[in-house]
């Protein structure tokens, strides 16, 4: 997920190499391919090789122009924060303006993450999470390891469903998306900066809180017979 995100955020700034890609694969014609692929997109990625662990793979079915996805995690599970460490590694860390993961990565290094997010705010750069799926909030420890990040976080995308369920873990008595989103942007930071929450709504508005305001974003709605698939990746 963050990969896909990474790969695209390169494509928009247009600079070779603007952008770094760290996680874990395996040394297989997968993890191979995945390389060459960002590559030449401009991505460089610096992949932890796991040896005794396949590359992760993800079936997408797609019918109807919906779509399903059935992932097999494998090495993805595998990525340590040693990796992260590393001279050659933390020098891409250091170097790097803006930092973004995924919240799945909470699942796989939490040390990993609290790293980055401490360096982020230390240093006055940005860090950026996603809250990714229901499951990260409604699994106790995953919930704990959101929350230790959340002081660093300075911009957090989410989407109406993670919303609530972020709500519902929270006790707050509200499903109102942009009640939701001001609360979370007013939760407590490190340092003096304000967080953003972004919450998209698939066709609905996208919803934006910052500094106690909500801002509204209409999206520009494609005719369904023009969408391909709703597979982002």
């Amino acid at each position: 997920a963050t990969q896909n995100s990474i790969r695209v955020a390169q494509w928009m700034l247009q600079v070779p190499n603007a952008t770094s890609y760290m996680g874990c694969v395996g040394k297989d014609s997968y993890g191979a391919t995945m390389k060459e692929k960002c590559k030449e997109d401009g991505v460089n990625v610096q992949y932890l090789e796991d040896d005794s662990t396949p590359t992760g793979t993800c079936a997408v079915l797609v019918c109807g122009g919906e779509r399903s996805l059935v992932a097999n995690l494998a090495a993805a599970n595998n990525y340590k924060i040693d990796h992260l460490r590393e001279p050659e590694n933390f020098a891409l860390v250091e170097k790097a303006k803006c930092y973004y993961m995924a919240g799945f990565f909470i699942t796989v290094s939490p040390e990993s993450i609290m790293t980055v997010a401490k360096h982020s705010a230390y240093t006055g750069k940005t860090f950026c999470m996603n809250l990714s799926a229901p499951f990260i909030m409604q699994v106790p420890p995953f919930k704990a390891a959101l929350m230790e990040a959340m002081p660093y976080i300075d911009i957090l995308f989410g989407n109406e469903t993670e919303a609530e369920t972020f709500a519902q873990t929270e006790g707050w008595e509200t499903k109102d998306i942009a009640e939701i989103a001001l609360k979370i942007s007013q939760l407590p930071s490190e340092g003096d900066k304000k967080r953003r929450v972004v919450i998209t709504q698939g066709k609905d508005p996208t919803i934006v809180a910052y500094d106690g305001k909500v801002t509204t974003y209409d999206i520009i709605v494609l005719p369904k017979e023009r969408l391909v698939d709703t597979n982002g990746a």
